[in-house]
């Protein structure tokens, strides 16, 4: 999806700067070129290195470690790049900023940039709350700085409240919101789409529960991508760390039982329903009352079957409804996906197999094999966005197909994780 942008990260003195690594690491599994500026206080905390073989590019704190360099590095880093985020954002480094100053690397890299600069801060709630601090980031706002708010709960100095630097799902998103172009196709727009992701919970007792590996991370992709393009998206979820994506409806779901409530009650108003939630198969017949305790030998549980959504859904399927299921196999992965589609009715499966390096759970990638009636394709290895973005062109030329109308053949697989 990051093919061909570039993206500089400026890092300051914050304890917050180790979610860095993890946002540089998302960026780069995007195919994004990722450059990295820390401060020199901001190298106390993380190792430049640590970056350097996150990016596969140097790493630099000082003006003079680049002397090879044909370019100035604090010019070509902000006017080569599509987008910097700084972040974490301390206040020192937000009050230079706000006043013209650039006494560092990072800082005059800033001033010189001609790309869209996004600044987080984090810090102490009361340096965040402090009038001086907020006239600062009033400032950078007026000059077209982006702000991303901070979070609020606990923060490193054992202090509650406003200050902590958002996830780093959240600030990798900022990023790639900033590098899409204005002309984002709305091709989905008045289409209604419902997607399911993550797992669900099926209790033992009220300490323990049966669940999956899901992350829930291959089904959010799609929500978010598909209201990118216009479409009114409901997102049912399982128990996951996600951030619901802007602008979706999303509804919130712990049992088998209950994701199935909220899906049927759902359903009719659809265009699209694309699956992706680990639904549970099983349940316990009974749930105790209080833990289960230790005892000598070996303890069996009697499970039954769950009810089986995507059957109903197939069962129920308007005329001009699409459907879409997910096929998590380790072994004979087409064929037991191309059953799947037949016996549940569904208009197309998304299948991957977990033996796949890169397509396991809670991983960035995926590689999904397309499944309809008529044929399927390997898609490779792509990001989870890609992935999600070629399932909803599939779909929408399918569903154009039922509504009689003739769509542009586009390509498309998916599978949530």
């Amino acid at each position: 999806m990051l093919t061909g942008k570039k993206a500089v990260l400026g890092i300051t003195g914050s304890i917050a700067a180790y979610k860095m690594a993890n946002v540089a690491s998302m960026l780069a599994k995007q195919n994004c070129d990722v450059h990295v500026v820390m401060t020199e206080h901001a190298a106390q905390f993380i190792a430049p290195l640590t970056f350097e073989a996150l990016t596969k590019n140097p790493c630099l704190t000082t003006e003079f470690e680049c002397q090879s360099c044909v370019d100035i590095p604090h010019l070509a880093l902000g006017q080569t790049a599509d987008v910097m985020l700084i972040a974490p954002a301390s206040a020192n480094v937000i009050g230079k900023i706000a006043g013209g100053i650039a006494d560092d690397l990072l800082t005059s890299a800033v001033l010189a940039a001609t790309c869209p600069v996004l600044i987080a801060p984090a810090m102490n709630t009361h340096m965040y709350q402090n009038p001086i601090v907020q006239e600062n980031i009033r400032r950078l706002k007026s000059f077209g700085y982006q702000v991303i708010e901070p979070d609020t709960g606990r923060l490193a100095c054992r202090a509650v409240g406003i200050g902590k630097l958002p996830d780093e799902e959240k600030l990798a998103d900022c990023v790639v919101k900033a590098l899409e172009k204005p002309d984002v196709k709305k091709d989905l727009s008045g289409i209604r789409i419902l997607v399911t992701a993550g797992p669900t919970r099926e209790s033992l007792d009220p300490v323990r529960f049966l669940t999956n590996h899901s992350s829930g991370k291959m089904g959010y992709a799609i929500a978010g991508q598909a209201k990118k393009r216009g479409a009114d998206v409901t997102l049912i979820s399982g128990p996951v760390s996600l951030p619901a994506p802007d602008g979706v409806t999303k509804i919130s779901v712990v049992t088998a039982e209950e994701m199935y409530r909220e899906v049927m009650a759902q359903k009719d108003g659809q265009d699209i329903i694309i699956k992706a939630a680990a639904v549970a198969d099983y349940r316990p017949t009974q749930v105790n009352a209080e833990k289960t305790k230790k005892q000598e030998g070996g303890l069996f549980l009697e499970l039954e079957r769950t009810k089986d959504i995507l059957a109903e859904l197939g069962r129920q399927k308007g005329d001009k409804q699409c459907i879409c299921g997910f096929s998590m196999e380790t072994e004979h992965v087409l064929r037991n996906s191309r059953e799947k589609l037949k016996r549940k009715n569904a208009d197309l499966i998304a299948a991957n197999s977990l033996r796949e390096s890169g397509a396991g759970f809670g991983v960035d990638t995926n590689r999904l094999m397309l499944i309809t009636e008529q044929d399927e394709e390997d898609l490779g290895l792509l990001s989870k966005t890609e992935c999600a973005d070629r399932l909803l062109e599939r779909l929408l030329e399918l569903w154009k197909k039922k509504q009689g109308k003739q769509g542009v053949k586009n390509e498309s697989n998916e599978t949530d994780l």
